[in-house]
């Protein structure tokens, strides 16, 4: 089972935001800070206050205030095979569009005149999403050279003349590396007599990620980059009034970062309570923030949007649909685009039609939903994987309800998330499963996956004849009950 937005996320939030207090490394500048953290804490285990975050430093400048759009060269080199292509896509916090794409010659490929603003970008190799990698694009360099050192583009790389993607580079390893620190210091707090010193280890650790933070944004000072790192860390943390005070919606350059997404996400960690109240009240709060610029507005609606869906809280999605999107006062300024996000989930609540899909299946062939649906009169879409605990104990109870019901107008089509033919084939021949199975072998990163904001497996549609979805149930029973009171 994954779970790859907010709830893994904001559990790990959760314990590492309950207390900002944190030891220090032995520099001077670290234990400056530790002081300063202490006290930010204490203050914001009572009531909110307006006190800023030691955590928080300032990164924008005149230099790199705002965002700037510009024609940029991006070109590089990379050991691959003749004929390969290399794709680049603009991103929008987790969603990315297709800019342009180069045949890779000789080992060099060459994007001559790109017309960008500031922001992230992402290269891919031959339209294989697993193969990829996250880089800057700033106008204030209008030439940047890649040199990789392996077909795969997440491992060894440089960026010789390229200040943005040196820092980058350099500070996500560093990133990566604290954050495993962290991952493996976690796993040793259950039931351990030592909590107490595992939890001032993590702070530790958290603390030394702030400070690499601080310290690259005065090496790379004026950078984009420099502007990306000063989002991380609110600068009133403990007022929910001014939780976005430090960043400024009027700049386009949010977009095309996680720095929207990830402050909303801790804005309702630390300020919802876990209730529709809290909930609500951040939304609107964000939307107030946000809404100088229809831009910047657009990417925090559907980042709420997205979160609350893939948490299972529709009924917020619901909320900001009606108020804040399709209202004819409050969405006049948003453009399309936003709108069709914003159906492509209304298109997967209960009563209306989700995506089609023809996709190979396991027995040789394509699967038509919808054409599958017309045929029958209820259709189950389980989405699972080979290596889905739930899974592994959801399908054999899935298997007899499809032996019972399957002359009778009912069909399911298993569509795996796995990546490996092997590892699916063992589950559907190891348990005999006769009913429809496809995949496109392509993991987390399989486009049905964004189709239908697959965020954890299993996960169930039952659509009728129509094609319209009848039901979203958590577990197979749920489609039994389903099935013994409407069959005919």
């Amino acid at each position: 089972m994954k779970t790859m937005t907010w709830i893994a996320s904001t559990l790990l939030i959760v314990l590492s935001a309950c207390n900002d207090s944190a030891p220090a490394p032995t520099s001077a500048k670290v234990e400056k800070s530790k002081a300063a953290i202490s006290e930010t804490s204490v203050a914001a285990t009572g009531d909110q206050t307006n006190r800023v975050s030691p955590r928080y430093k300032n990164g924008t400048n005149d230099q790199n205030k705002g965002d700037k759009t510009g024609s940029v060269r991006l070109h590089g080199n990379i050991a691959v095979a003749p004929g390969s292509m290399m794709y680049l896509y603009v991103t929008e916090a987790r969603n990315k569009a297709l800019l342009d794409s180069a045949e890779v010659e000789g080992g060099i490929f060459n994007f001559p005149n790109l017309e960008v603003g500031r922001g992230f970008y992402e290269l891919v190799l031959n339209g294989k999403a697993n193969n990829n990698t996250q880089i800057i694009l700033n106008p204030d360099e209008s030439d940047v050279y890649l040199e990789f050192k392996s077909p795969r583009l997440t491992g060894n790389k440089l960026a010789p003349k390229s200040r943005e993607n040196t820092a980058w580079f350099n500070y996500i390893k560093l990133e990566n590396k604290n954050k495993n620190e962290i991952q493996n210091l976690r796993k040793g707090l259950k039931d351990s007599p030592y909590r107490a010193r595992i939890e001032e280890q993590i702070k530790g650790k958290e603390l030394e990620l702030v400070q690499t933070q601080h310290d690259m944004m005065d090496q790379y000072a004026g950078s984009y980059f420099a502007k990306v790192l000063s989002w991380k860390n609110p600068m009133y943390p403990s007022s929910q009034g001014k939780y976005f005070e430090d960043m400024n919606p009027l700049d386009n350059s949010l977009i095309h970062t996680l720095a929207i997404s990830d402050r909303i996400q801790g804005m309702m960690v630390k300020f919802s309570k876990g209730e529709d109240s809290g909930f609500l009240a951040c939304i609107d709060i964000i939307k107030a923030h946000f809404e100088p610029n229809p831009k910047t507005l657009e990417s925090a609606l559907y980042a709420m949007l997205d979160g609350f869906y893939n948490t299972g809280k529709e009924d917020i999605c619901q909320y900001i649909l009606d108020n804040y999107i399709f209202d004819e006062d409050c969405g006049a300024d948003l453009s399309d685009v936003i709108r069709q996000r914003a159906q492509g989930i209304i298109n997967l609540q209960v009563g209306k039609t989700p995506p089609n899909f023809n996709i190979e299946a396991f027995s040789g062939g394509k699967v038509n939903l919808m054409k599958t649906a017309a045929e029958n009169q209820y259709t189950l879409v389980m989405f699972w994987a080979s290596w889905c605990h739930k899974c592994e104990q959801e399908i054999p109870v899935l298997i007899p309800l499809y032996a019972r019901y399957g002359n009778k107008g009912f069909e399911a089509i298993g569509v795996s998330i796995d990546a490996s033919r092997k590892s699916w084939a063992d589950v559907i021949e190891g348990r005999g499963m006769q009913y429809l199975n496809v995949s496109q072998l392509q993991g987390w990163d399989s486009p049905i996956v964004k189709d239908y904001k697959i965020t954890s497996t299993p996960t169930y549609f039952l659509l009728d004849n129509k094609g319209e979805i009848v039901l979203k149930p958590k577990r197979i029973f749920e489609v039994d009950a389903f099935l013994t009171r409407n069959m005919k």
